[in-house]
């Protein structure tokens, strides 16, 4: 029980931070931020819901893959308790849920991976490198046209474009978050709480 909550107060912290630091990012950079005291452009976007997810591939990228990284090797089998999954089953599961959300909000053909949480660390990190770039070229052309269409996930559930664009995006929370638990409870600060460089 008190590792329970120890990994949800921690859990809960993450998602706190890396919402404030998406947040953040999805400001406009400061050489391109509006002059002081000038308002932002709050104009209407063209995409908002697939513009948003498209946003935000390279930054959990960045840092998912980094927390794929600092895990070393020998704890890719490390559980917070035996009921929980290895880091090495995160960082499959990942990858095939990239690969899954992708294919299905694009309709391309999902790569043919072939990956087990007991593959070696640097399989497992080419597969989660490799997933985002798959989410990168395969969300390309994706725009909010098409939001209402609905396909089947998960088994026989249907699920919308606009649905699976926004659980996408919270998986990406969800997974880094979970990551950044696992790399604390083994002593290494996550990526979004490294100190600035």
């Amino acid at each position: 029980m008190k590792i329970r909550m120890s990994l949800l107060v921690a859990g809960m912290t993450v998602l706190m931070v890396a919402s404030s630091a998406f947040a953040q990012q999805a400001a406009p950079a400061a050489n391109g931020a509006p002059a002081a005291g000038t308002a932002p452009d709050m104009s209407p976007v063209a995409n908002p819901v697939s513009g948003f997810v498209k946003a935000g591939v390279a930054r959990y990228e960045k840092n998912m893959v980094a927390a794929a990284e600092a895990m070393p090797a020998e704890k890719y089998v490390f559980k917070p308790s035996p009921e929980m999954n290895s880091f090495g089953h995160l960082m499959m599961h990942i990858a095939q849920s990239n690969n899954t959300f992708c294919s299905k909000i694009s309709g391309q053909a999902a790569p043919d991976v072939k990956i087990a949480e007991t593959d070696s660390k640097d399989k497992l990190v080419a597969a989660v490198k490799d997933s985002f770039a798959f989410c990168t070229t395969a969300l390309a052309k994706v725009d909010d046209s098409k939001l209402g269409e609905q396909f089947v996930m998960f088994g026989n559930r249907p699920m919308s474009r606009g649905g699976a664009l926004v659980a996408l995006g919270g998986s990406w929370t969800d997974h880094y978050a979970t990551q950044a638990i696992y790399l604390r409870l083994n002593g290494i600060l996550p990526p979004t709480a490294q100190p600035a460089k």
